[in-house]
């Protein structure tokens, strides 16, 4: 198998149905999801086995995920035999991760600081990557004729898993959040308030 096939020397590259400039909105947003799990994948590698099983699990869970979103991001046609692969369970699970997540973690009452432990920062990277990714996914959702409205869902919903497991893990290694010092009480009950 060769790696490079040349094909894109000229700018363009190859999607489901068709062939896009390599700066296309919808190249960019499944670019972006790319660059995401490569980040996950980081923040992995620097989790503790003993004491993070079930966030790695979630995480890798969450790649294969992110790939499923991505194919769906990168068809321009829709084909009959080709389904969309993200589906709403995939929200629904994150959605009850972070329920779970919010109730173990200090109650939070100002804006937090991205840091504390070395995982946990890469986790708010891998928040505002995430924040990153939805911008452009908002964006093709808005021009494209074919998209998988569920990516959109979930690519919002990951951004506040990663903020809650990033929360956790500190916790977890008595790392405490630091806040934000300018802040004023935004959060009751682990909810912001409106």
């Amino acid at each position: 198998m060769k790696l490079y096939t040349r094909t894109g020397d000229e700018g363009k590259t190859s999607v489901i149905g068709g062939r896009l400039d390599k700066d296309d909105t919808r190249v960019v947003a499944y670019g972006t999801t790319d660059e995401l799990n490569s980040f996950i994948g980081m923040a992995i590698t620097q989790l503790e086995d003993d004491i993070f099983p079930d966030i790695k699990n979630e995480l890798v869970k969450i790649q294969h995920e992110l790939f499923d979103c991505g194919g769906d991001l990168a068809m321009v046609k829709k084909l009959e035999n080709r389904p969309y692969k993200a589906k709403q369970e995939i929200i629904d699970f994150l959605e009850e991760r972070i329920d779970e997540y919010i109730k173990e973690a200090p109650e939070l009452e100002r804006f937090i600081l991205p840091g504390g432990s070395v995982p946990a920062s890469t986790l708010h990277v891998c928040r505002t990557v995430t924040r990153r990714a939805e911008r452009y996914v908002a964006r093709l959702h808005r021009e494209a004729d074919v998209f998988n409205p569920i990516v959109l869902k979930y690519v919002n919903r990951l951004s506040d898993y990663f903020f809650a497991i990033a929360r956790v893990v500190n916790h977890r290694l008595s790392v405490k959040d630091v806040e934000y010092e300018r802040s004023a009480f935004v959060f009751r009950d682990g909810k912001r308030k409106n």
